[in-house]
């Protein structure tokens, strides 16, 4: 296995650039195919190289599939990229209610990325504050406007680490086996949960948590265009168009955060604690420092350190398999269950044997989540709009309020298996881990389904006693736009920029 190549990797995947509070993503399409390739040709896209002292500002860029036409991009290079980036996010009926994208979240009511307003293009502008508009300045040059039209400026706010709910944000994220020496347990299964994950789940081009390459553009070694494109490791006789790229899900997720916490106060007869702890339950988090609401594990977690928050993050559900602690239905429960491929950390082949074919389990829910390693993602997202807390949010809102919401980016090497199985079979499912009735508590759409026509139901059991249930719940967040794009290394976005027709 060959070394990552840093300097071909956009910064985004490694670093996500916290420092730099200040961020927008211009949303363009392609206007002068001729003059779109001379920006990229030109444009200086940050790398994933670490600098002493690390740069004040960054860019990133990312095509969706009909940017890549528009650079006229060969069909047949096209054609190598995976289903669902080629499809959309917002073309397919069943993905639309999969992903949750219906009545007020459809598609029908974006303000981008639907019908013909599907940008081809995403640029991403980060920089420390107070340099954002000089960034933007310099970043357009002469040959912007030539190129590009605007679609629009999705701008962002610094809530200082905490999300527009008011939640601390961003405390668990895998950890990237950078240095590929991750090894995949023996026959596959993991039998404790581990936060490392192997660096082909996030970079095209390496090994996933399979042991296998994810499939992306090969190109021939002939194509003139690829002169200097990396081989591919599974193919060394191809020149690989995806590797050091990746697939970045962008969605635009409006928050009304005073319907949250005015509906938290409403059920719980305006009683702070009661109103804050009812919040906390529903994300799954101490409102106050994002402390787990489980007991931290006493051994340390493979792949978790002090830079990820180590202590918030070093926890599993093991010991709260009743829920009663963090209810099941909770939002961090739901996105990342933090199960292991075998639960109940087995010991010897019999014993591994037996739980492998579903028998010997002490809890009658160890078979009801999938394997949380094959379902992880990088989150990237930025919030915008004003920052409210609870005591703000208790207020009426002003006539022209502000909207309020989530920048929701994600990285992932496979689309489906990973974003779209964690929104589609874990946040949007009414049956998730033998529940029913309800969907995630912040992200769910309360929209009746085929076989369960109440989605808005919340339920937290009680230790020795029936659960308590909070029905009626709000929908929370609507979907205001999204796509699919890919975010290619250096290399390949050098491919894009010399095309010729």
């Amino acid at each position: 296995m060959s070394p990552v190549d840093y300097s071909d990797v956009q910064g985004l995947v490694r670093f996500g650039y916290a420092r730099m509070t200040d961020a927008c993503y211009f949303l363009v399409n392609i206007k002068q195919t001729a003059a779109a390739r001379q920006w990229l040709a030109t444009a200086p896209v940050t790398t994933a190289v670490t600098l002493n002292p690390p740069p004040k500002t960054a860019l990133q860029v990312a095509f969706t599939r009909q940017g890549l036409e528009a650079l006229r991009v060969p069909r047949s290079v096209v054609a190598g990229f995976s289903p669902e980036f080629i499809a959309g996010m917002a073309f397919d009926e069943n993905r639309s209610r999969r992903l949750g994208d219906v009545a007020t979240n459809s598609p029908a009511n974006w303000r981008w990325g639907n019908a013909d307003r599907v940008p081809h293009i995403v640029v991403m502008l980060f920089a420390e504050a107070g340099l954002l508009e000089s960034w933007k300045t310099s970043i357009k040059g002469q040959s912007w406007s030539a190129a590009f039209e605007e679609i629009e400026c999705l701008s962002t706010s610094d809530m200082e680490g905490r999300e527009p709910f008011g939640f601390i944000d961003g405390i668990s994220q895998p950890e990237i086996d950078w240095d590929q020496t991750r090894k995949i347990p023996i026959n596959g299964y993991e039998r404790k949960y581990s936060n490392q994950v192997s660096l082909g789940e996030f970079l095209l081009g390496y090994r996933n948590e399979y042991g296998r390459y994810t499939n992306r553009p090969l190109l021939d070694p002939q194509d003139p265009a690829g002169f200097d494109l990396p081989l591919a490791e599974d193919q060394p006789g191809k020149k690989d168009l995806g590797r050091n790229g990746t697939y970045l899900v962008v969605r635009q997720l409006a928050q009304d955060v005073r319907g949250f916490w005015q509906f938290l106060d409403r059920t719980t007869n305006s009683q702070p604690e009661e109103r804050d702890k009812l919040g906390s339950l529903m994300v799954g988090r101490e409102f106050a420092d994002g402390s787990p609401l489980v007991p931290v594990s006493r051994e340390t977690i493979p792949g978790i350190t002090d830079q990820h928050n180590g202590i918030q993050n070093q926890f599993t559900y093991d010991l709260d398999i009743d829920g009663t602690r963090c209810p099941y239905g909770s939002h961090i429960r739901r996105a990342n269950p933090r199960n292991p491929d075998i639960p109940g950390d087995p010991q010897g082949l019999i014993s591994t044997l037996i739980r492998i074919l579903g028998f010997g389990n002490r809890n009658v829910r160890d078979d009801l989540i999938a394997s949380t390693r094959f379902h992880r993602i990088l989150r990237r997202g930025r919030e915008y709009g004003r920052k409210l807390t609870p005591e703000d949010a208790l207020q009426p809102a002003p006539p022209q309020d502000v909207e309020t919401g989530l920048h929701f980016l994600a990285i992932n090497s496979n689309i489906q298996r990973q974003f779209e199985f964690i929104q589609a079979a874990w946040l949007m499912r009414t049956k998730f881990d033998g529940m029913t009735e309800e969907s995630d508590p912040l992200l769910g759409n309360r929209t009746s389904v085929i076989g369960c026509p109440f989605t808005d139901t919340f339920s937290v059991p009680q230790s020795g006693g029936i659960r308590k249930r909070i029905m009626g719940l709000p929908q929370f967040i609507n979907v205001r736009g999204g796509a699919y794009f890919f975010l290619p290394g250096m290399s390949a976005l050098r491919y894009l920029g010399r095309l010729q027709d």
